[in-house]
């Protein structure tokens, strides 16, 4: 069976819906305050260089995400 694809994995434009957020109790409160929750969608705007951070776009709001807490969000396939 194949993983799930991930929010750090999306490429810049394209969008996908939250399947989920594997993540301890505090990074998942932290991501759903942001609007990061299951069916929600989401859009990659730019990725920053080197291992910066995802700039993202989660319904009307758009945010900073560190690719460590977006490798945390599934995406459905």
């Amino acid at each position: 069976m194949a993983a799930s694809p991930r929010l750090v994995d999306l490429p810049t434009g394209a969008t996908a819906t939250v399947a989920a957020l594997n993540a301890d109790q505090g990074l998942r409160q932290r991501l759903e305050a942001l609007g990061l929750r299951p069916g929600q969608g989401v859009q990659v705007l730019r990725r920053g260089w080197w291992s910066g951070p995802l700039h993202v776009r989660v319904g009307m709001t758009e945010l900073m995400l560190r690719r460590r807490d977006a490798a945390r969000v599934s995406l459905t396939a």
